[in-house]
């Protein structure tokens, strides 16, 4: 485990069905469903994709009648925490929570009269889930924008604690927070923020990060920041792409600061013209060969005698590649020379053989 675990951000410790959020909790992942809810099977598809992907929590839209009556049987049929998403309809969230989600994104004040609010609170309290305030600097209130100007994380840290004082003011105290933002310092500023002054657990996120590659360097920077001072509980990077896709990202920025080790860890060069080999297409088939070993195995392909050795050397796994093949290391020892079309397989099956310490 990262040192990182002992600097984070002290939080309540809540749980989304069987995952544990805050406190001394790992780092979770989640995602958002993009199927029409209503289409049950297509969702459950979905769903099931991200679990193999490794997601922690997946979030649901529950935007009217029919999503809220398909809900129940999406939540039966996968085994991953269900996140129900609502807007402003009271009614929705109250039959998602009937249905059996474990966790509900909703904004206390956008649901209507106080006695709607204590409703839903009331709902949630009784089986035991938590909700999720989340607050986008796209949607703020008109007064605050007013008060502002313009979105600025004063606006997010008053406009979260607005919809806080709402559920405390019924005695509900299980909240996960966000502040997001399309804007990477704005969104680093507003979590810092309510980071300083709460000890909520958070929700972290750069809002509609956009296509893969311009999303995953957003939300790798926006995300990965806040995660290296400790802050953040859980997060979702947002693309303009298939949910599987975001939890790839996700867990690679946890993988990146050693919070998360669940799967195989491939330590590639960026190449240069000493290689002697063809260390793109290697790299690439024992990527595809590892993707679903879900073990702590940390590998590393390089190509050329400069780094190679050394960086093999620190890896359970590690090749250094030379003319026509390399040589092969296992915790730190070197073992034996491949050929180049043995790469590959080789690493494959130690893979396969690795016993992590942990």
């Amino acid at each position: 485990m990262s040192e990182h675990f002992s600097k984070r951000r002290k939080t309540r410790k809540l749980y989304v069905g069987n995952v544990a959020i805050g406190g001394d909790a790992p780092v979770s992942v989640q995602t958002m469903t993009k199927t029409k809810t209503s289409d049950i099977d297509a969702t459950i598809a979905q769903v099931k994709r991200c679990e193999v992907a490794g997601a922690d929590i997946v979030r649901i839209t529950v935007n009217d009648l029919p999503a809220a009556d398909a809900i129940k049987e999406i939540v039966q049929s996968v085994n991953v925490p269900i996140v129900a998403d609502i807007h402003f309809n009271h009614i929705l969230a109250l039959k998602s929570i009937e249905a059996g989600v474990a966790k509900v994104r909703i904004n206390p004040g956008n649901i209507g009269a106080k006695e709607r609010i204590k409703e839903v609170l009331d709902a949630a309290k009784t089986k035991g889930i938590p909700i999720r305030i989340g607050i986008n600097s796209g949607s703020l209130e008109n007064d605050l924008l007013e008060k502002y100007k313009y979105p600025t994380a004063e606006a997010l840290y008053e406009s979260a604690m607005r919809h806080v004082g709402y559920a405390t003011e019924f005695g509900f105290e299980d909240i996960i927070i966000a502040v997001k933002s399309t804007s990477v310092p704005l969104m680093i500023d507003a979590y810092r923020l309510i980071a300083e002054k709460t000890d909520y657990p958070l929700h972290l996120g750069v809002t509609e990060a956009g296509m893969v590659r311009v999303g995953t360097i957003k939300s790798a920077v926006g995300i990965g920041t806040l995660l290296a001072e400790g802050i953040g509980d859980t997060i979702r990077v947002s693309l303009t792409d298939e949910p599987e896709k975001e939890v790839e990202v996700g867990k690679e920025i946890l993988k990146s600061l050693g919070l998360a080790s669940r799967n195989v860890e491939i330590i590639s060069c960026p190449t240069c013209g000493r290689i002697e080999v063809d260390l793109l297409k290697i790299t690439k088939a024992i990527e595809e060969k590892v993707k679903d070993i879900k073990k702590s195995v940390k590998v590393t392909v390089l190509g050329c005698a400069v780094n190679g050795p050394g960086e093999a050397k620190d890896a359970d796994i590690g090749i250094a590649a030379a003319k026509g093949g390399g040589l092969l290391y296992l915790n730190g020892k070197q073992i034996r020379k491949v050929r180049e079309e043995d790469i590959v397989n080789t690493v494959y099956e130690e893979v396969l053989k690795f016993q992590p310490k942990d």
